[in-house]
């Protein structure tokens, strides 16, 4: 394979069978969106391949039916955290694309109907942003989990301008690529699932397209590795399956059995402080353990602003819910939030705005159902790791 540099962001890469210029953009430039244009115009590729999934494509370009949604389902299916991740990545790039004045990705999808007016056929080599997700959830114990979480957050909230300087260095780096980065960096467990598995599953793609001369435009962060890849598959080395790259790992034995370490703990301690000082030190144990975990649930869904209802139900099953692996107090806040507070159409229409303030998270009825679902969870945590300690005293 032999590489043409032709610019800092384009690349010509001369394979056996097929010719592929590689576009490197940075999502949020406007002068990505004129050179990737102009480069289809010159080039006359008889392929287009472009960073994108099929979900998001569709989220994209077709008015969704907000009616139909229940966020509700999200909850019980346990999506819940996914949900909020994917939903603070968005106000991130949202946020970035109003500074700079340019929606984010506006030049994929600018790729994309610039190949339908020319009458080029397209391919989404993306993998679903969804997965990549699940794949690094699936590879984090619960603290890493927690840290993912307030990485993403506290990047949409920040209030943080970007320089005139800072954007020119975003053209070596896209947006969703920089926090990629950014959580590779606090999560080394799962660097490869954030970082080096979309190049491959890029790459993967982009080299298997139809087509003899190609025109791929991705994230300038992900070319050095597409390139990569690609040789790869040049030289017939063995690289995943795009299979492999997309399957969700299996909880370990082990992985399952930790779930199972608070309610053996707390069943250890009432045990031992009973055998010790008799039942009734066991029985003021057990109470200590649900008025600590009750009190702290309490707060946090206080301070969700969750209904009145929700948090009295919140309150009470929290000590319950900490004892049963497959339930949460969390999953039980957020649907009941969606329940008394109906998300209407507008909350969906106003979801990509409103996300980007805290003021937005209470007043839409959606972002506020991911808050009490997140902040009671949060509270029922605090509550077990504040009571522990003090329960190891009462043996």
């Amino acid at each position: 394979m032999i590489v043409e540099k032709i610019s800092d962001t384009v690349h010509r890469l001369k394979l056996e069978n097929q010719e592929i210029v590689l576009i490197g953009t940075a999502h949020i430039s406007q002068n990505s969106v004129e050179e990737v244009s102009s480069l289809i115009d010159s080039e006359n590729p008889d392929r287009v391949c472009v960073e994108l999934d099929d979900g998001r494509m569709k989220s994209k370009t077709q008015k969704k039916s907000w009616e139909e949604k229940d966020i509700r389902t999200v909850f019980k299916e346990g999506k819940g955290f996914l949900l909020l991740a994917n939903t603070a990545l968005a106000s991130f790039q949202r946020r970035m694309g109003l500074q700079t004045g340019t929606k984010p990705g506006e030049e994929i999808l600018g790729a994309a109907q610039k190949a339908k007016e020319k009458g080029i056929p397209v391919s989404l080599c993306d993998r679903e942003i969804q997965t990549t997700f699940r794949r690094a959830w699936a590879k984090s114990n619960f603290f890493n989990k927690c840290k993912l979480l307030a990485t993403l957050i506290t990047a949409a909230f920040s209030k943080e301008e970007i320089t005139p300087e800072e954007l020119e260095e975003l053209k070596k780096q896209d947006t969703l690529q920089s926090m990629m980065d950014e959580l590779s960096k606090e999560l080394p467990s799962v660097k490869e699932v954030l970082i080096d598995e979309r190049d491959k599953y890029l790459g993967r793609s982009i080299f298997s397209a139809p087509g003899s001369k190609k025109i791929a435009v991705i994230g300038a962060g992900h070319t050095k590795g597409v390139i990569s890849t690609i040789e790869k598959m040049e030289k017939g080395e063995r690289t995943e399956t795009l299979e492999e790259l997309t399957s969700i790992p299996k909880s370990s034995i082990l992985a399952g059995a930790t779930q199972f370490v608070v309610p053996t703990l707390l069943l250890l301690i009432i045990v031992l402080a009973a055998f010790n000082s008799g039942w009734d030190q066991g029985l003021r144990t057990f109470i200590y353990w649900v008025i600590v975990n009750a009190a702290c649930t309490f707060i946090a869904t206080l301070i969700s602003g969750a209904h009145f209802l929700n948090i009295i139900a919140c309150t009470i099953t929290a000590p319950i819910f900490a004892l049963a692996p497959v339930l949460g107090v969390g999953m039980l806040g957020g649907i009941l939030e969606a329940t008394f507070r109906k998300p209407k159409v507008k909350d969906f229409e106003a979801i990509n705005d409103d996300s980007m303030s805290l003021k937005g998270w209470y007043k839409n009825r959606i972002l506020h159902a991911l808050l009490v679902f997140f902040l009671s969870s949060l509270g029922s945590v605090f509550g077990t790791l504040i009571a522990f300690p003090f329960l190891l005293t009462m043996i």
